[in-house]
């Protein structure tokens, strides 16, 4: 049975994001969407555990999510967890708690399963075509890497090294020191050997960046070049923008990052971390070009529900 709307919540690390879809023309379309900092992994994720005022900040957003919902006269909620939350040794209790004061349940997947939503959504928003690409999707707590081109996934991995986990693991100066990037890049270097081999063995020539990080490099990069930003599914970049921005955000604190036009608040604690993380794996593989796309997890669960019904007999 098709339902009229529905609603798709990703509870990641850093942020909650909401996106509502409706029926129209045999196919689910978006039509609404939100994000809101929760900071589910902040001050215990390198512990497993989620803060009981993470815990409380999560339950305010979906508080504010089931409001809006309620609004929209939606009942149909699929919720998902990702790294903070499958790895929280309480994430039963965490669970439990937001079913309790929002009514959602939330169903916590597997980094595999995330990799696979994301490629299905990154795949609704850019043109593969048949060569190999890399995707990456920087959360706060994972980072997913998954090689495929139109057709087929040839690699996937999910590394619980996401931007809060390396944030608050080796910055420990703003900016950041060069001992603590180097330090960053030996634990790259040692975590990421799978992927190495992995594009060893592939050769993927473009690097595709999943929403997130990527959405406010390429907004910072629209600003700089008076670029008109249109909400597309795909979004303008290039590795020589990625080169400039990125030397910006090495020298600047907050403050001065915040005054950077297309810098937003979700992005200003985690993105030097995260750029850390992009330049490392440009600097490994050689790759010729970097696009981006606005879609990612959340797009790939509306992707498989629209695929299911037209697959249905």
């Amino acid at each position: 049975m098709v339902m009229e709307k529905l609603a798709i919540i990703d509870l990641g690390t850093n942020t909650f994001h909401l996106l509502v879809a409706e029926w129209k023309e045999n196919q689910y379309a978006i039509t609404y969407q939100e994000k809101l900092p929760a900071k589910i992994g902040a001050g215990g994720i390198n512990q497993s555990i989620i803060t009981l005022e993470a815990i409380q900040r999560s339950v305010v957003v979906l508080q504010s999510y089931r409001q809006t919902l309620k609004e929209m006269g939606i009942e149909q909620v699929r919720a998902f967890g990702t790294s903070a939350l499958r790895n929280a040794s309480n994430r039963t209790e965490v669970i439990e708690k937001i079913k309790q004061e929002t009514g959602i349940e939330v169903k916590i997947i597997s980094g595999e399963e995330e990799a696979e939503y994301i490629y299905r959504g990154v795949r609704e928003a850019v043109k593969l075509g048949v060569q190999k690409s890399l995707i990456v999707d920087i959360g706060g707590g994972s980072v997913e890497f998954i090689i495929g081109n139109d057709q087929e996934i040839f690699w996937k991995q999910s590394f619980e090294i996401g931007g809060q986990r390396l944030l608050e693991k080796f910055q420990k100066h703003d900016p950041i020191l060069k001992e603590e990037i180097e330090k960053l890049n030996l634990y790259l270097e040692q975590s990421l050997a799978p992927l190495w081999l992995a594009l060893h063995q592939h050769r993927p020539k473009t690097l595709v960046g999943s929403s997130g990080t990527f959405d406010t490099l390429s907004e910072i990069y629209c600003y700089k070049n008076n670029i008109l930003q249109e909400q597309k599914a795909e979004m303008p970049f290039s590795l020589i923008a990625f080169d400039e921005i990125f030397e910006e955000l090495l020298i600047k604190n907050r403050a001065e990052r915040m005054q950077i036009p297309g810098m937003i608040e979700l992005r200003v604690e985690m993105i030097v971390v995260a750029c850390c993380l992009v330049d490392f794996v440009l600097k490994r593989h050689r790759f010729e070009n970097i696009r981006v796309s606005s879609y990612s997890l959340k797009e790939g669960v509306l992707q498989l529900f629209n695929q299911q019904i037209k697959t249905k007999p």
